[in-house]
Formats: C-alpha cells, structure tokens, sequence
C-alpha cells in the first residue's frame, strides 16, 4: 500500500468530488490513490472495500502505547473512527463529501503488542444528510472481539 508522503500525494479536493466514495475506497486499496499517512503512523492499511463495509488490518506497535504499556485509548478510536467514517463513505455519491460528527468507543479487552486485528465498519444508515455505521475490532487470529464503536456523519453536498 502506498501511503501519501506530503499533502501533495492527496487527490485534490476537486479530483476527489469526481468519484463516488466507494470509487475513491476502492482506488486506495487498489493503489491508484495514496492511502492517508495515518494508516502509516498507526500501522493499519486498508484490507477490503464493499458496499457499505470496509475492513483495516492492523496491528498496535510500542508507539501506540500510553504510560501503563498498554495500548492507548485513541488507538482503538482512530481504528475504529477510519473504519466506521469509511463504511459511511463507501455510500457517498459522487460530488458529495462527508465528515465525522460524532463516535463513540467500547474497549473490552487490552490488544496485545504486535497482535493482527481487522476492524469491520458497516453501514447502519446512509441517507441525503448522515450516515451512521457500527464498528468492531476483532483479532485475526483468535476471533475475539476486542473493541466496538459507532459513529454518526454528515454528508456534505454541495
């Protein structure tokens, strides 16, 4: 996967209103687009790309780590946030744009260093104005489900 290296490397506000959301996810997984550098910063990349569904595979590295060894709360949030938004933007049209306006986070189990998750967003809802969706982070080997969330966005037509 390749990841953007400076705000250059991003399709242009312009480029990216020409695809549908799907069309855009889809182009990143394929490598036609660069994938955000946050994937890259927090180990995830994107793994799969369906009609309101999306998969990240990741695992957490000792930088994502908070002052008790563990892995941060805002690991699991940005997983989950990616994943839930995305879910939502495979469900955007062309010419429209969205945002996060609100997630919220369940941690139920700490995610052992190195360990491989997915995190699973699927869409709940995709309407003219917001999009809601679920998430979940699950470990690939083990199947366990370790954190969940939910998230409401806006979409932005113009």
């Amino acid at each position: 996967m390749l990841y953007a290296q400076g705000p250059d490397d991003l399709l242009s506000v312009a480029d990216a209103l020409k695809l549908s959301g799907r069309d855009y996810m889809q182009g990143i997984l394929d490598g036609d687009y660069p994938a955000p550098p946050m994937g890259k910063t927090l180990n995830y990349k994107l793994q799969d790309v369906g009609d309101g569904h999306i998969i990240f595979r990741g695992s957490p590295l000792f930088d994502h780590c908070n002052p008790m060894g563990t892995v941060h709360g805002g690991w699991y949030g940005t997983l989950l946030d990616s994943a839930m938004a995305c879910a939502v933007m495979t469900k955007v049209p062309r010419g429209s744009g969205y945002t996060t306006l609100e997630y919220k986070v369940n941690i139920l189990r700490s995610i052992p260093l190195g360990m491989e998750v997915d995190c699973i967003g699927t869409i709940d809802h995709a309407g003219r104005s917001t999009g809601i969706s679920h998430g979940e982070i699950r470990g690939v080997a083990d199947g366990k489900l370790y954190a969940t969330g939910s998230t409401t966005c806006i979409i932005l037509t113009p």
